[in-house]
């Protein structure tokens, strides 16, 4: 017979004890937020020497000191007998000798073309959608694009990323406005970032309020709620803009039909691993099901391009390379010639709430941080390469 009196009392774990370390991990992160950001409490952008701002322009030094001293272009400062630049500068510096690669310089017919949108997704979490997305947008950047970034992911790391808490937002600085019907346009939502010429539509848990609202809206009222946001990126946000770039929630909810929906381009990172591939060919299933039902209703939808990325590759992973075969052979020539690689730097750079272009000059010396960032420029140069394909395409239209 049991003894009853030996027999420990049930496991209890009240609401109020997970609203205590709810409130623990808020604290938490918001101090190694701050501590990210010191001394300001606020993220501050890099800043760039001569040779830093030469590359940037594909120019050599002695040809930007000799434009310099001409005059017309950020003079920069002295500093420790080198000449630095602050972000803005460089940019400056970028958009005179890069025109062609621009919006600016495809226009044709005295058309301008359109914003290019690009959605990060992936139906699995963990993978570098949100790092990717903001890396992107830091490295068009730096070659002179305007980005709007739109975060519709609730967990809002892409938010944090740009330098913006999620608990600090209201329902309009999210695109919750829009799913609900309150708002017609996003502009009102567009803030601006400590990195200049990138803005924000940020996210916050609030923002999962949409997967109510856009099948309610649908039931009700008729709205093709898919197209929700698209519609809400109007003409004057596309003009305004080069590029658009939305992060989206680890699965193919409301929010990410709407943000791949508005797409033109599909980035899709991928880390070298079975179960990460396995994951990758469920996301395809869902997602060419769901098309093939919307091409009931007249919507046919093609994407410019669809870039399938590998992601935190482990240089010691012996078994990568077995997965790295398989998804060759299965993505073929959607899948980019880069690999991201897995590093010290760029773990560093994301507990600092950063990317590898947050990089101190001191964290920059490390061998590991070129690898990484070698690795993003050139995923920086494939998609401009893109963007200026779908900016030629829509002058010729």
């Amino acid at each position: 017979m049991v003894n009853i009196s030996n027999i420990s009392p049930r496991p209890s774990v009240s609401i109020a004890e997970l609203a205590a370390m709810r409130t623990r991990a808020h604290e938490v992160v918001s101090q190694n937020r701050a501590a990210a950001a010191a001394p300001s409490a606020q993220k501050v952008p890099p800043e760039f020497n001569s040779a830093q701002v030469a590359e940037l322009c594909g120019i050599d030094r002695n040809k930007l000191e000799h434009r310099r001293r001409k005059g017309g272009l950020p003079d920069g400062r002295e500093e420790a007998r080198r000449r630095m630049f602050t972000l803005k500068e460089a940019q400056e510096w970028v958009l005179e000798h890069r025109h062609s690669k621009s919006k600016r310089g495809c226009v044709a017919a005295g058309q301008m073309p359109k914003a290019v949108v690009i959605a990060a997704g992936n139906f699995k979490g963990g993978v570098g959608k949100s790092t990717t997305a903001a890396t992107l947008a830091q490295g068009l950047s730096l070659r002179g694009h305007k980005v709007l970034v739109i975060d519709t992911d609730p967990q809002g790391s892409l938010t944090s990323l740009m330098g913006v808490a999620p608990e600090t937002l209201e329902d309009e600085d999210t695109i919750l406005n829009v799913a609900s019907g309150d708002a017609q346009t996003l502009a009102d939502a567009i803030r601006p970032t400590y990195w200049s010429n990138i803005h924000l539509i940020g996210a916050a848990p609030r923002i999962s309020g949409a997967q109510f609202h856009l099948p309610a809206r649908a039931q009700k009222d008729g709205v093709k709620f898919w197209s929700v946001l698209s519609n809400g990126l109007d003409e004057d946000i596309l003009d305004l803009y080069d590029v658009v770039i939305i992060d989206t929630p680890p699965a193919l909810d409301y929010l990410t039909i709407n943000a791949f929906y508005a797409a033109d381009i599909l980035m899709v990172p991928l880390p070298p691993s079975a179960m990460d591939f396995v994951s990758s060919t469920q996301f395809w299933d869902l997602f060419v099901d769901l098309n093939e039902e919307f091409a009931e209703y007249g919507m046919q939808k093609e994407y410019s391009f669809v870039n399938v990325l590998l992601s935190r590759v482990d240089a010691n992973d012996t078994a990568a390379a077995l997965v790295r075969e398989w998804i060759t052979e299965a993505y073929g020539k959607h899948l980019l010639p880069i690999e991201i690689p897995s590093t010290a730097a760029a773990k560093t750079a994301a507990a600092e709430f950063g990317t590898v272009y947050d990089a101190t000059v001191a964290q920059q010396s490390a061998r590991t941080y070129r690898r990484a960032y070698e690795a993003y420029e050139r995923l920086i140069e494939i998609t401009e390469d893109q963007l200026v394909r779908v900016w030629q395409s829509q002058s010729k239209e």
